[in-house]
């Protein structure tokens, strides 16, 4: 089959991956010389931690098995098996990861509660004053930045990839078949095709899908000069226990009446994410905004309580930041849907909205696209 994907972020390109991993000939469209959207913008995480129980979490784990067959086949993504520790430090915050590491599902996760010998003994960098951590064996990371091209790099040496950048999608055609007719004039003719649009919800995707059920996120991140010792695993904060679903219960209520966040943590609604890059850099966040129009500039408060975390876990000052961005990712708004997957004319998907789970799932979410579309 001949598969026509428009759209060359993560989500995109992993669908072309498992079309061509079924047999299939892809051409690929991008309307950036290269894509510049959230799949870049991110920690890298393929991120176990916190999935709710079901369809998100049993995702998850196919998605960490993918990661690690394209890592081996694909070395230039830089995945690594690194780990995650949560870091906690009150009374409250040690209840929900006690009340979570109880679950049947904690083994399914690899997650534990360690006190904090135990942590700092899996990440010795963490030298600060803290209670315990939830030790997250299945997380892991890549390289945001490298993954794409090396993934195309890989597709491109079967002979049967095509990818065709600077080319925007302008209309879906059913003519002798599924098409599409990008900004120079070309139809591109296929069986199937997939238009992985990301957060570019309006023109075209609003013409073919008017009211999706998707809504736009903006967060914040840095990257900083090297630090100079390894980060043996990725960390959170006990901030995450707000954030990922997995965590909800008696304890999580307690905490959240109980244990305010600190102002700015509040006001950007925030959890601490920090990895270390393959050249030794961390990569550091985030921040959540759901209101549109989204500010054009980026804010320094939300940066400072960030720094004050880390330097409270690692014991010792962050090094220089090096850059500061935000990002905008599309979030699916159905409670019990992964992604919004639609198709919008005949042999036509739309596939969007993975929310900040898209670096994580888009090796499972490529999967169940090609089985619904019967690749």
């Amino acid at each position: 089959m001949r598969i026509v994907i428009a759209g060359g972020g993560i989500l995109g390109t992993l669908h072309a991956r498992e079309a061509i991993a079924r047999g299939h000939e892809v051409v690929h469209l991008e309307r950036e010389p290269e894509a510049r959207g959230a799949s870049v913008r991110n920690f890298g995480l393929v991120w176990v931690s916190g999935r709710a129980q079901g369809p998100e979490l049993a995702a998850a784990l196919r998605a960490r098995e993918l990661w690690e067959r394209i890592g081996r086949e694909v070395p230039g993504t830089g995945f690594r098996a690194c780990g995650s520790l949560t870091v906690l430090r009150t009374a409250a915050e040690l209840a929900v990861a006690e009340e979570f590491a109880a679950r049947e599902d904690a083994a399914e996760r690899s997650t534990r509660l360690l006190d904090a010998t135990e942590a700092q003994a899996v990440n010795p960098a963490l030298r600060g004053d803290f209670a315990g951590a939830l030790w997250c064996e299945r997380d892991a990371a890549v390289e945001p930045r490298v993954t794409l091209p090396a993934v195309r790099a890989s597709l491109s040496a079967t002979g049967r990839y095509t990818w065709l950048p600077g080319r925007e999608v302008r209309e879906v055609r059913e003519v002798a078949g599924p098409s599409l007719r990008d900004d120079h004039g070309a139809v591109h003719y296929g069986d199937a095709v997939f238009l992985c649009t990301g957060a570019q919800l309006g023109g075209l995707t609003r013409i073919l899908d008017p009211e999706p059920p998707v809504r736009r996120v903006r967060l914040q991140m840095m990257q900083t000069e090297p630090l100079d010792e390894q980060l043996t695993t990725a960390i959170a904060d006990a901030d995450s226990l707000r954030y990922y679903p997995a965590y909800r219960g008696p304890a999580l209520d307690a905490l959240t009446s109980g244990q305010p966040q600190p102002p700015v943590a509040a006001e950007h609604a925030m959890q601490l994410l920090m990895v270390q890059r393959a050249d030794g850099s961390l990569t550091i966040g985030d921040t959540h905004a759901y209101e549109e129009p989204f500010p054009f500039d980026v804010t320094e408060e939300p940066y400072g309580h960030l720094r004050q975390v880390i330097e409270g876990i690692l014991g010792r000052p962050l090094p220089p930041v090096r850059r500061r961005w935000a990002g905008i990712y599309a979030q699916c708004t159905e409670p019990d849907l992964l992604v919004h997957r639609r198709e919008v004319a005949e042999g036509t998907w739309l596939v969007t909205g993975p929310g900040g789970r898209g670096m994580t799932l888009s090796p499972a979410l490529a999967e169940q696209t090609a089985d619904l579309a019967g690749l």
